[in-house]
């Protein structure tokens, strides 16, 4: 979807649950996420750009992969100026691709889910945070590793009744220093398959192209640059990177 000027978006609740100014809207009779550039507030260490232009660039990136991994989001006008705007998905509330369980649970032979870390809870009861061992949750986590993601909460990941997996929330991407902070640790080290290095691939090639061009309305050039870098370096390892820098390697809250 190319960046569009949507007519007739009316607001009918605010999501006061994030951290930024959040809307549900009607847009001509789809539901949709309208996130306003003027309610964003200022963070010392994304100064340059928006965060709703991060959002679209982590679209036109997710486009580039071919796996849709990022709903359909554009950038447009709505009653409290220019902001992201982005399809509302349904998810299935009987899924979850990412969860907190007790750690007597976890630790069943017959476990599917990838055990990420180890905690106690407010009661002082074990807990364990994993996520399904999942192609569609995989290509998440190419997706983030390349865009950088410094927020991959588990309430970002959408579990999709047809078992897709969508993710949102893009705003703190692309950053030039490693940022990458998620809740899908599972498969470190593993090796990479055909089908997620041709994505990572595709992404490169896109760059040079079309994808190139329309990032630099939204990036700077230095994050295009560690963009492709991320992409060339994660394709010669072949793997899915460790933990590394001096931040935490998961974001908090982690839902």
């Amino acid at each position: 979807m190319s960046e569009a000027e949507p007519s007739g978006l009316q607001l009918t609740a605010r999501i006061r649950e994030a951290s930024n100014a959040t809307f549900l809207a009607d847009l001509d009779g789809e539901q949709v996420v309208y996130k306003p550039i003027a309610g964003e507030k200022p963070l010392w260490d994304f100064p340059d750009g928006t965060l709703a232009g991060r959002e679209y660039s982590a679209f036109l990136v997710s486009e580039a992969f071919g796996w849709r991994v990022v709903p359909p989001t554009w950038l447009g006008e709505g009653p409290l100026g220019r902001g992201m705007i982005q399809r509302w998905q349904e998810i299935d509330p009987e899924q979850d691709a990412v969860d907190v369980i007790p750690t007597e649970e976890a630790e069943q032979p017959d476990q599917p889910m990838l055990t990420v870390l180890e905690a106690i809870d407010e009661h002082d009861n074990p807990v364990t945070l994993v996520h399904e061992d999942s192609a569609a949750l995989r290509r998440m986590a190419v997706f983030d590793v390349v865009v950088n993601n410094a927020d991959r909460k588990g309430g970002h990941v959408l579990a999709m009744p047809d078992g897709h997996r969508h993710g949102v929330d893009h705003g703190l991407t692309f950053h030039v220093e490693h940022k990458l902070r998620t809740v899908l640790w599972g498969w470190i080290d593993e090796p990479l398959t055909d089908d997620e290095l041709a994505g990572i691939d595709r992404v490169v090639s896109a760059l040079h192209g079309d994808l190139g061009a329309q990032l630099e309305e939204h990036l700077t050039v230095d994050e295009i640059d560690n963009l492709e870098a991320r992409c060339a370096a994660l394709a010669a390892v072949g793997r899915f990177p460790p933990p590394a820098g001096y931040g935490p390697a998961v974001p908090w809250p982690l839902f």
